[in-house]
């Protein structure tokens, strides 16, 4: 069967469950005038919509069985907190601790928690969840992708560049309340927005287990 790396879920959540997030986030000290926040697992409420069977039941569809929920980050896009994002792929993740394989690697630490760029096979094993609290439109710089191209494995920039080129792209338009959901290796990229109108949207991260192997183990963050 093709995948093609991306599917979309509308009214997942309510009118009224998209206000109390909005409400909770807009009260933490580390959001507060900025254009997201990274971290967010640590937060009972964002926690909560993570674990809630609606959300799980969409990871499920890509992963099996057995999720978890390790990563949430808060995007919010608007006429005062805009930028570009080219297309990329993400494979990035947040581990526990530092480990030699060569497989694994550039190292960083962001806001305080250990990161590694990942190999394809660890990628295979996550998946993202972004829930939307706004409408995402074609005006408010909505995620595009190009369908299928999460199954070239990790690629370099200019292999990346090179697809976006020649393939055609999605622009994924979602309603308040709904989830789009994707593969990391999924290339994707976003505009800017023309509109004073926000687009936030919390970006939650699963994985079919938090050890990934032996000795490499997700961060929850």
């Amino acid at each position: 069967m093709y995948d093609a790396g991306f599917s979309i879920k509308e009214d997942v959540l309510s009118n009224r469950e998209c206000d109390d997030l909005i409400e909770t986030l807009t009260e933490l000290p580390q959001i507060r005038g900025r254009a997201g926040a990274r971290h967010l697992m640590s937060n009972h409420a964002v926690a909560a919509v993570a674990s809630d069977h609606r959300l799980l039941e969409i990871a499920r569809c890509f992963l099996g069985d057995r999720v978890v929920p390790y990563r949430a980050t808060l995007f919010a896009k608007s006429g005062r907190a805009n930028w570009l994002v080219v297309w990329h792929q993400d494979t990035a993740l947040p581990l526990s601790s530092y480990n030699h394989s060569a497989e694994w690697g550039p190292w960083s630490t962001k806001a305080g928690v250990l990161c590694a760029h990942a190999p394809s096979w660890a990628l295979t094993h996550v998946v993202a969840l972004r829930l939307h609290l706004d409408d995402s439109t074609t005006e408010n710089g909505p995620l595009r992708v190009i369908p299928g191209s999460h199954t070239g494995g990790v690629m370099t920039d200019e292999e990346v560049f090179d697809i976006a080129r020649r393939q055609e792209h999605v622009e994924c338009l979602v309603a308040r309340g709904g989830v789009l959901a994707m593969r990391p290796l999924l290339i994707h990229s976003s505009s800017k927005v023309r509109t004073d109108l926000p687009r936030r949207v919390l970006h939650f991260e699963y994985a079919d287990s938090l050890d990934l192997s032996g000795n490499v183990r997700l961060a929850v963050a």
